[in-house]
């Protein structure tokens, strides 16, 4: 009896132990200092603080559906053309968008810059992946129809969680973009999660994946079955650029052959050949610009004027 006891304790223990462990890396990821983000992205040239810092903007808090406060910056070098809000990564913020607003700057758009809820200056305690972070980007879209009216065009570009956001936002919640760019998106994140834990690990037994979404449940309350941008973009009707790298091994490319393939109606596929994961534009910027071309010229997406910087 006694050994049954402690073998029952031993192992609800471990159980506990290892839900704790699991829920820890995927609600409360380890974050990139924010200097260090700034500095990583000068050196590299892709962000420079003069040319920034002259660009007319207005800095505004955003409030998402459960009163999350989000640091958003409305840029407009172009008034009265179309804007393009930019969704970070998981782990950077918003100086990491840059590069990609700079691209859509000198094709004459206005943009949108914001931090998802846990990082940069944004408000928020857990990161959830897409879950809630797409009502935080229909909060944003919602601030940008209301200072600029509801004929506003716009398109939407995400990075890593940046671009699950958008998806699941677009296929799930409303479609009102003009186009979307997605770059290096998962396309189901419970195969995500059971992809790190084997890449970390060596080994993926099934019951942890049991755990890590009991934990996640419990601690974070959104369900990880339930982030499947594989089965919202069935339902976006707008035209997708999709994005990865050939040799990213963090999210497989296979995910946004996937996403491709679900998705009906207007779309294009660039596959870089350089960079592993969120590295595609770092890696292959002519090429990556290149496609923006493309899709923005077949989908008749420009507009009206282009701006140097």
């Amino acid at each position: 009896m006694k050994r049954g006891i402690a073998a029952g304790l031993s192992a609800a223990f471990v159980t506990a132990g290892t839900g704790l462990y699991l829920s820890q890396r995927i609600l409360y990821i380890a974050k990139k200092a924010e200097k260090a983000i700034t500095e990583r992205e000068t050196k590299a040239g892709r962000y420079d603080e003069d040319v920034y810092s002259q660009l007319p903007k207005e800095e505004v808090w955003v409030s998402s559906l459960d009163g999350t406060r989000l640091k958003s910056v409305f840029i407009t070098p172009n008034p009265g053309q179309p804007y393009v809000i930019f969704c970070h990564g998981v782990t950077e913020h918003k100086v990491n968008s840059v590069k990609y607003m700079n691209v859509f700057l000198k094709r004459g758009f206005n943009a949108v810059l914001f931090d998802h809820r846990r990082h940069g200056e944004s408000e928020g305690l857990i990161t959830s992946y897409g879950h809630f972070e797409k009502y935080d980007l229909k909060a944003v879209v919602d601030e940008l129809i209301r200072r600029e009216g509801a004929d506003v065009r716009f398109g939407i570009h995400g990075e890593s969680m940046g671009a699950v956001t958008l998806l699941l936002y677009a296929g799930t919640l409303e479609d009102k973009a003009s186009f979307y760019v997605a770059d290096c998106p998962f396309s189901d994140f419970r195969k995500q999660v059971k992809h790190q834990i084997k890449r970390e690990l060596g080994f993926s037994p099934p019951f942890f994946m049991t755990i890590a979404e009991w934990a996640v449940w419990l601690r974070g309350r959104y369900k990880i079955a339930e982030l499947s941008p594989l089965e919202a973009v069935k339902n976006i009707e707008q035209p997708i650029l999709f994005i990865h790298s050939k040799k990213d091994d963090f999210i497989l490319p296979d995910m946004t052959n996937a996403l491709f393939d679900a998705k009906k109606g207007p779309k294009q596929l660039f596959m870089a050949e350089n960079g592993v994961h969120a590295q595609s534009y770092n890696e292959n910027p002519e090429e990556y610009e290149n496609a923006i071309d493309r899709f923005l010229s077949e989908f008749q997406l420009n507009p009206e004027h282009k701006r140097s910087l």
